[in-house]
C-alpha cells in the first residue's frame, strides 16, 4: 500500500456495454472462437506490470462469461446511473476509481482485440519513464496523408509544393486504444488526460476499432490470418 490506504501498481479498466447499436452484442460476439472481450482480457493478462484488471459492464453475457472463463479479472456491475449512451467515459472511470483506489490506472477498450501485449507494456513502460513530468499517456496513430479542414482548406501541405505523402510534417490520431494515467491528476481534473499527457504511437493495425458491422468482418479475418501465422510458426 502507498500513503492514503491506495493500492500501488497499476490497475486496467475496461468498460464494456451490454447495447452496442450498430454492432448488436459487439463485446460478447465471438471472435476467432472467443467472445470479443476474450482477447483483450488474455492481452492485458500477459502484462506484468498490470496488477489487477477490471471490467465494469452491466451485461449479464459479459458478466456471467468473464466470472466463468475469468476468475481472476474483478467485475464493476455498472450502476443504472451510468448506462445511459450519453454519460462520458471519464464519469465511469471516476465511479470506478472510487470502487478501486490505485496510484495508476490504464484504460482499454475490447473493441481494440488486436491490440497486442508486448505494444501494452511498452506503453506503461513510456509512462513510467517520464513519470511525474508526464502525468498521462493516450495512444496514437500516425497520419501522413494530405488532410483538408471542413472550409476545403489544406491543414498540413502547401498545395502549391507536392510533397511524397511519407514527406509531410505528420499528424497524430487519438485512437482511444489505450490510457495510461495517475490517480490525483485524473480525479483533480475529472479527466483521463490529466493536465500533461504524452502521445505514445502505435501501429496502425493494432489501433483498428471495431465501430461498424464491417469493422467486425475486417477485424476478425486479420485476427485469423494473426493465429495461422502463429500456428505456422509454432508448426514442428
Amino acid at each position: 500500500m502507498i500513503p492514503g490506504g491506495l493500492q500501488s501498481g497499476l490497475i486496467a479498466l475496461v468498460p464494456m456495454r451490454h447495447h452496442s447499436e450498430r454492432v448488436p452484442g459487439k463485446n460478447y460476439r465471438r471472435m476467432a472462437g472467443k467472445p470479443l472481450y476474450a482477447h483483450i482480457l488474455e492481452t492485458l493478462l500477459s502484462c506484468p506490470a498490470i496488477t489487477q484488471i477490471a471490467v465494469d459492464t452491466d451485461s449479464p453475457m459479459v458478466l456471467d462469461g468473464i466470472a466463468a472463463d475469468y476468475p481472476q479479472v474483478v467485475l464493476i456491475d455498472r450502476p443504472l446511473s451510468l448506462r445511459g449512451d450519453e454519460i462520458p467515459m471519464n464519469e465511469i472511470l471516476l465511479h470506478d476509481a472510487g470502487v478501486l483506489p490505485s496510484e495508476f490506472y490504464l484504460q482499454t477498450h475490447s473493441t481494440n482485440p488486436l491490440l497486442r501485449s508486448d505494444t501494452v507494456s511498452r506503453a506503461v513502460e513510456a509512462f513510467l519513464e517520464t513519470y511525474p513530468a508526464h502525468d498521462a499517456l493516450f495512444s496514437v496513430t500516425r497520419l501522413q496523408k494530405r488532410l483538408w479542414d471542413a472550409a476545403g482548406r489544406p491543414v498540413n501541405h502547401d498545395p502549391a509544393i507536392l510533397l511524397r505523402t511519407q514527406e509531410l510534417p505528420p499528424l497524430f490520431e487519438e485512437n482511444s486504444c489505450l490510457y495510461i494515467f495517475e490517480r490525483e491528476g485524473f480525479l483533480a481534473r475529472r479527466n483521463r488526460l490529466a493536465s500533461r499527457p504524452r502521445m505514445f504511437e502505435i501501429p496502425a493495425m493494432e489501433a483498428l476499432d471495431i465501430d461498424e458491422e464491417s469493422d467486425f468482418s475486417m477485424v476478425e479475418a486479420l485476427m485469423a490470418m494473426r493465429i495461422a501465422a502463429g500456428q505456422e510458426r509454432n508448426a514442428p
